[in-house]
């Protein structure tokens, strides 16, 4: 008993440091962003466009819009794609097919950024000759679509197969047991996976550079170059001006606070529904 209770202690200890390990980097990374990143965090910077290069002042208001635009674009090109293949697999995806689809998703999933951002080039930039928001989309939605797709796949089945038997008992057809009774059951999950999916690859800077590139003006429509937080925030940190290396700072903690808060709102949509009469 003396033996076990000491092995407990030590593993229970590791573990807890460990824990402590992992939680104190993000909060190391958070306070460092904060500090350096609010000196030049104003309402200008949000709302201004960037200076010349040398000059003081300026912002990157035409960097968070276009990042708005680009994630909007992905969403609406990779989300439903990724939706629909995901059901197709939780639902109808039995035999080899299916395998091999989610095999080749597990492995996109690995794909370094770098290597999609070359091929979105060769198939949009190219043929087009010239930079575009389209092109970004492209590339991130090529990244998004796996990751919603195994997540949709997840969480339709982790919905009780006892539902599915009672619509079909009932003489719902199979595709209308699935969109009335499975995906709403699991709605919330695919949503929180949706989420995530999208604000993982709103950090993406590698595909950007080959896709959208970047400007240092505001871009109408979706088929000029678009500036983009990542990509700003790399040039800008590469840069030889120091007021540059503080608006990168500034850029890197508004780029994370999206990111936190898109996690944010994807753990409160999977969160159990508070009791509106407690």
């Amino acid at each position: 008993m003396i033996w076990r209770k000491l092995v407990n202690g030590i593993m229970f200890t590791l573990t807890g440091l460990c824990a402590l390990a992992t939680v104190s980097v993000l909060f190391f990374i958070l306070g460092y962003l904060l500090w350096y990143g609010s000196r030049s965090l104003s309402w200008s910077f949000l709302t201004h466009l960037p200076t010349p290069a040398g000059e003081a002042g300026g912002g990157m208001a035409n960097a968070i819009l276009g990042t708005g635009k680009l994630l909007l674009l992905t969403t609406l090109m990779g989300v439903p794609a990724g939706f629909l293949a995901g059901v197709y697999l939780s639902e109808f995806g039995r035999g080899t097919f299916p395998a091999v689809v989610r095999y080749t998703a597990d492995l996109l999933n690995g794909v370094p950024s770098i290597v999609i951002g070359i091929f979105a080039y060769s198939l949009v930039v190219k043929p087009m000759r010239h930079f575009s928001a389209l092109a970004g989309a492209v590339a991130l939605s090529i990244m998004v679509i796996p990751i919603t797709m195994r997540t949709t796949e997840q969480f339709l089945r982790a919905v009780p197969q006892t539902l599915r038997e009672g619509a079909l008992a009932l003489g719902a057809t199979q595709w209308k047991t699935v969109a009335t009774v499975v995906i709403p059951a699991g709605i919330r999950g695919v949503l929180t996976g949706t989420i995530l999916g999208v604000a993982r690859v709103a950090g993406e800077t590698a595909p950007l550079l080959f896709t959208s590139f970047s400007n240092q003006y505001w871009s109408s429509g979706w088929n000029q170059p678009t500036a983009s937080l990542p990509v700003m925030i790399f040039n800008y940190a590469i840069s030889p001006y120091d007021d540059w290396h503080r608006q990168a700072w500034a850029a890197g903690l508004v780029l994370l606070a999206l990111m936190l808060t898109a996690n944010v709102a994807a753990r409160l949509v999977l969160s159990p529904k508070v009791n509106q009469n407690a």
